[in-house]
């Protein structure tokens, strides 16, 4: 049997394992501490921290699906300044990456959070450009290439972390997204965030959430999420985390073949609490049965159909 190493590196931040907790699904690893040993985690993106406290919006906020989930949470979290002060103190107990994932209304609101997170004992900066524009008419900053090329070279000039760009699928070509990020100065792209929907009460007559829509994750997005990565890969240069419906070690897989050099696990965190270690464990079968010795050496190693 041959000896696998899972150990990854993403633009300087080294990670034990390729899998990383999706933010929103995990809370600040917390909630999952008793139930799973963080140590086996790679890393941690911690819940959509906003500048100040927030409270999301009223419920329903949560939807089922088949094969996934609506939800309009609306980013309730306590804020960047509490999370510094309570939070990672906690999780540097455990040899996990610490990823802040910030949202905002405004990209001077984006700017603060990531000086104030620069001088805070994480490791990196994951960028939420899902977020409406409040500036912009609430177009989400990660709709246009000009918008993310705006917000990602503003937030770069504030941010002496590691940044890392999550985006939007809701947009009509990921590849020009993706490449305008880059250039912009992006050291990461994680993809992809939720994909817009809505579920209906026929009886009432009425949206099943009280925000009317929200955003689908799951096993239901994943075809759609491979095929962007895929996309991405060959067009950009910079690392690649993949997300999207991820529950078992084979789905990661299949996101490291189509070019992501990391992964990330939401929604089935909400389902199975260990997820992130069997979806880990799952890869290094799959290494082990297929010879591979590194991740690195999976990663875009898909051969096309001619």
């Amino acid at each position: 049997m041959n000896n696998t190493d899972l150990t990854v590196d993403i633009c300087g931040i080294k990670l034990k394992n390729p899998v990383i907790a999706a933010s929103g699904t995990f809370g600040f690893g917390r909630e999952h501490s008793d139930y799973v040993d963080l140590n086996k985690i790679g890393g941690i993106s911690v819940k959509g921290l906003t500048l100040n406290p927030r409270e999301g919006n009223k419920p329903p906020r949560v939807a089922e699906t088949p094969a996934g989930m609506l939800n309009s949470v609306g980013l309730q979290n306590p804020g960047v300044r509490y999370f510094i002060e309570n939070e990672i103190q906690f999780l540097r107990q455990f040899s996990t990456a610490i990823i802040a994932n910030i949202a905002g209304n405004t990209i001077e609101e984006y700017c603060e959070m990531a000086e104030i997170l620069s001088d805070a004992d994480i490791d990196a900066i994951e960028l939420n450009v899902s977020c409406p524009n409040v500036k912009a008419g609430c177009v989400a900053f990660g709709n246009t290439p000009e918008g993310i090329a705006d917000i990602t070279s503003q937030v770069r000039k504030h941010c002496r972390k590691p940044l890392i760009v999550k985006l939007t699928p809701n947009v009509t070509s990921i590849s020009d997204i993706a490449a305008a990020a880059e250039d912009a100065g992006a050291d990461a792209l994680s993809l992809i965030n939720t994909l817009l929907g809505m579920a209906i009460d026929i009886e009432a007559r009425r949206p099943i959430l009280a925000n009317n829509t929200g955003g689908l994750s799951g096993p239901a997005v994943k075809p759609v999420a491979v095929r962007m990565v895929y996309e991405v890969y060959r067009t950009v240069k910079i690392p690649i985390i993949g997300m999207g419906g991820i529950s078992t070690g084979n789905d990661a897989v299949e996101f490291l073949l189509a070019g992501a050099s990391a992964v990330m696990v939401g929604t089935a965190c909400l389902v199975y609490p260990d997820a992130c270690i069997k979806v880990c464990e799952g890869i290094e079968q799959y290494m082990k049965r297929h010879g591979f010795c590194r991740v690195a050496d999976i990663t875009g190693k898909l051969m096309l159909n001619t």
